[in-house]
């Protein structure tokens, strides 16, 4: 299955510093990036909450990155604040490039994301047959694959969102990035208390929308919907959770609410 990413904004870095440049931003180890892989990286605010999830690519000496369109503005702001005197251009590519994500199919010159999905940058759209894109975000909450959005932007540490778990969108070795102290900190002190889990709903949800656990004590909703969507007979989410009431009676937003099953993948 093939889809058009539509609501992902691309932005191609290049020059003698962007490597260096990368490495001092993102949570992830740049230097470790090989060309035809997609990397995970967190870019995180001074506190370690995420701004954005970044899908980082290479190809020959440009560096490409896929975030959310509704950050674009940010992304590029920030990025070209602390770019400063640095050789390093910003091309913003996503009126030029086509992002296509790639399920269960083979695809030329594609970024391998796991081993079910991988992300293709296109100029056209010709001979290509187009899937609808729910396949793809299907694909992406059984992998979990968290999405930050405008609407979620400096809610979620990295190890909310799983980001921790075998080093897969964060690296405790690389050295210093924004936030970095206050995530190793969280990583050396012990596990997170809250971790991103899959759910089933027979109602509509959206992202922002909070868990709620009758048996929980957290002065705070026990949960966030992170990435969701609509499927024929019901929604899937993927939502962080308390741990300790994962398996418990979950509603969305109050005890009244609909009523959320976790899909354990355990």
């Amino acid at each position: 299955m093939i889809t058009q990413l539509t609501k992902r904004a691309l932005l191609q870095l290049t020059g003698n510093d962007v490597k260096t440049f990368l490495q001092g931003q993102f949570s992830n180890d740049i230097n470790t990036l090989e060309e035809g892989v997609v990397q995970l990286n967190a870019y995180c605010q001074h506190q370690g909450k995420i701004i954005a999830l970044i899908w980082v690519m290479k190809k020959n000496e440009s560096f490409y990155l896929s975030f959310p369109m509704d950050l674009a503005d940010v992304i590029i702001k920030r990025l070209t604040m602390f770019k400063m005197m640095s050789d390093v251009q910003i091309s913003d590519l996503s009126n030029d490039m086509i992002q296509l994500g790639i399920v269960d199919e083979d695809f030329k010159g594609a970024f391998k994301l796991n081993d079910q999905q991988s992300v293709a940058l296109v100029e056209t759209l010709d001979a290509v047959e187009l899937a609808d894109e729910s396949t793809w975000e299907k694909a992406c909450i059984e992998n979990t694959i968290a999405e930050v959005t405008l609407d979620t932007s400096e809610q979620f540490v990295p190890q909310l969102l799983n980001l921790d778990i075998d080093e897969v969108g964060v690296s405790f070795t690389k050295g210093c990035y924004p936030g970095q102290e206050v995530v190793a900190r969280l990583h050396y002190l012990g596990k997170s208390k809250r971790r991103l889990r899959m759910f089933e709903c027979k109602d509509d949800l959206k992202v922002g929308d909070k868990l709620f656990s009758l048996s929980s004590k957290s002065a705070k909703a026990s949960g966030v919907v992170v990435r969701r969507v609509k499927l024929d007979a019901k929604s899937l989410c993927l939502a962080t959770i308390e741990i300790a009431h994962e398996d418990d009676q979950i509603t969305l937003n109050d005890a009244q609410g609909a009523q959320l099953i976790r899909i354990n993948h355990d």
